[in-house]
């Protein structure tokens, strides 16, 4: 109880401390006075309200969800089939590495160009996702005890058994990591989508116009609105996991 006061008021203290600190930032006017107050931030985000914010935030987080999806079980089945069948690691881990390394601002216009629409928002926020879930989920199959494992295969159980009844549970707590981290990944990656053009909503293109336009304080206020959703899809599958895999909280312990 004691450690978890002291988190929260960390958590206040240094909350504080970074509005302080973008408070003189904006006062210095730092890079030609780009950094506006946030105060003033706060206010032009009330001024526009859920009218602009809500339609955008909405098209947004379900570009990011459906692009957190795919990648997400495209990548957790590739990993199954990695242990389930070891000769295609290396393809696999290589498809992996390249989906990772790729600019995927290069690929966006060429998606843009073949499917149009928000297939673009929904590809990069899988794309974003993929490497990081893949790695997590192989390194949690595993991380199997191996004694488990061999108890399976002494009562006939097959690879197929192990992996029901041992490796998919000792993968979760990895996998369920790597989600986290892939949720906001999957953000980042429907707005970048959104920069790219081809749609006419999201909170891509709400920054998009804020910086045509100009408008600081509006600009600030979108990219506070994504570092939103990204904490909020972080938070989502944070609670998932803590109901999932009760016992790390206890190992924790």
């Amino acid at each position: 109880m004691i450690r978890g006061r002291t988190g929260k008021l960390g958590g206040a203290a240094g909350l504080l401390a970074l509005l302080a600190i973008w408070q003189v930032l904006a006062a210095l006017e730092v890079a030609g006075g780009t950094v506006p107050g946030p105060w003033l931030v706060l206010k032009t985000m009330y001024q526009d309200g859920w009218a602009l914010y809500g339609p955008n935030f909405e098209v947004t987080a379900f570009g990011a969800l459906q692009g957190f999806l795919w990648g997400n079980a495209l990548a957790i089945a590739l990993a199954v089939l990695v242990v389930l069948i070891p000769p295609i690691e290396m393809l696999v881990t290589q498809l992996a590495i390249l989906s990772y390394c790729t600019p995927l601002l290069a690929l966006g216009p060429i998606i843009l160009v073949v499917f149009g629409g928000r297939t673009p928002t929904i590809f990069l926020a899988a794309m974003y996702c993929f490497f990081t879930t893949m790695v997590g989920t192989v390194s949690g199959l595993r991380s199997a005890d191996r004694t488990s494992l061999d108890l399976v295969r002494a009562y006939g159980g097959g690879r197929w058994q192990q992996l029901r009844r041992v490796q998919l549970v000792s993968a979760l707590p990895n996998t369920l990591a790597a989600l986290k981290i892939a949720a906001p990944s999957a953000v980042l990656g429907a707005i970048i989508g959104e920069y790219l053009g081809g749609v006419d909503s999201g909170i891509g293109v709400a920054l998009t116009a804020a910086q045509t336009a100009y408008n600081v304080p509006r600009t600030w206020g979108m990219a506070i609105a994504a570092a939103a959703l990204a904490g909020l899809g972080y938070a989502v599958i944070a609670v998932i996991a803590r109901v999932a895999v009760p016992w790390t909280r206890a190992e924790a312990r």
